[in-house]
């Protein structure tokens, strides 16, 4: 059976497995870290798999907005042109004169 360690986070349960628990789809690969990192980590007891998972998440997620607004440049351009020109479709209630 396999138990939790966790805690809410926005209104779900940040599920984080424990240390006893067997790995999910998880891979062991090898990489070098600065070594103080690593000590510094170690004397905060932090998990340095689960934190550099959590940094390489963040880096490919940034990779990929990152790209995502390099490839509809363009369109985002030709929106902000249009919007520039003809003004927005729908006024917002907050730029209405009233």
């Amino acid at each position: 059976m396999r138990r939790y360690a966790g805690s809410f986070d926005n209104g779900r349960m940040n599920r984080e497995t424990s240390p006893d628990a067997p790995p999910q789809n998880r891979r062991p690969v090898t990489f070098t870290v600065r070594p103080e990192l690593i000590q510094e980590a170690r004397a905060l007891n932090l998990n340095a798999s689960r934190a550099a998972e959590a940094g390489l998440e963040a880096a490919v997620k940034a990779a990929k907005e990152k790209a995502w607004l390099r490839d509809n440049q363009a369109a985002i351009q030709a929106y902000n042109e249009r919007i520039n020109r003809e003004g927005m479709l729908i006024k917002p209630i907050w730029l209405q004169q009233g």
